[in-house]
């Protein structure tokens, strides 16, 4: 079951009231602190693309990976584009490799180039959580790029613990509540018993104190 709507609003709202004034809109990150999981077994290696209902608050850089009509379509998006000739040339330029899996948040690749992908890209975006969504070649690609803008990527790191980007202060309380209950609600999936797996969950500013919701 999710967290209750009203103590993560209130959360919110404690949050944005303590945090300190700056000339621009601090992030808002949610921390999951998890317990009595076996960090050996799947439910300790969570990692996750979760869509948002809204916006984390931040323009992702997206880079399509494509060919003909779709890559002409996802430049007019204002993604990058990867076409096959420059997506084959990286196959024996590591250091080119590991700069473009640095360089953009997420990927999306035309299904067909997937293998192609995997042989000059796979060993630097797989490590790091961004292999792309593939999508056949007569998808609409803007509307692709449109949905990977509210997607986190959310993994464990060795230590029981969820951490990721939920908003800003410039959005909406609701908004960012709904952004916090969507990933509590898929990573509760992902875990043998569900919320009684969820020890405390917090919210904080970059550059403030962390606000527990009461569950």
């Amino acid at each position: 079951m999710p967290l209750n709507m009203k103590n993560v609003l209130a959360a919110v709202k404690e949050v944005k009231s303590k945090s300190t004034e700056r000339k621009f809109s601090q992030s808002i990150d949610l921390a999951m602190n998890l317990q009595n999981i076996d960090m050996k077994k799947p439910e300790g290696r969570i990692q996750e693309r979760i869509a948002l209902p809204h916006s984390a608050g931040k323009d992702l850089k997206v880079c399509v990976i494509a060919s003909g009509e779709m890559a002409l379509n996802a430049k007019k998006a204002g993604a990058m584009v990867i076409e096959r000739a420059a997506l084959e040339s990286l196959v024996a330029d590591k250091k080119k490799q590991k700069e473009i899996a640095k360089k953009y948040d997420v990927f999306i690749a035309e299904a067909p180039l997937m293998p192609l992908v995997g042989k000059s890209l796979g060993a630097s975006l797989g490590p790091r959580g961004k292999m792309p969504t593939p999508i056949p070649p007569n998808a609409d690609v803007k509307e692709h790029i449109d949905r990977h803008q509210n997607l986190v990527f959310v993994r464990m790191r060795g230590q029981p613990v969820i951490q990721c980007r939920v908003g800003n202060e410039a959005m909406a309380d609701n908004e960012i509540a709904e952004n916090v209950q969507a990933i509590v609600r898929r990573i509760e999936t992902k875990l043998k018993r569900g919320i009684k797996n969820v020890k405390s969950v917090y919210l904080k500013t970059s550059m403030g104190a962390s606000i527990k919701i009461e569950m």
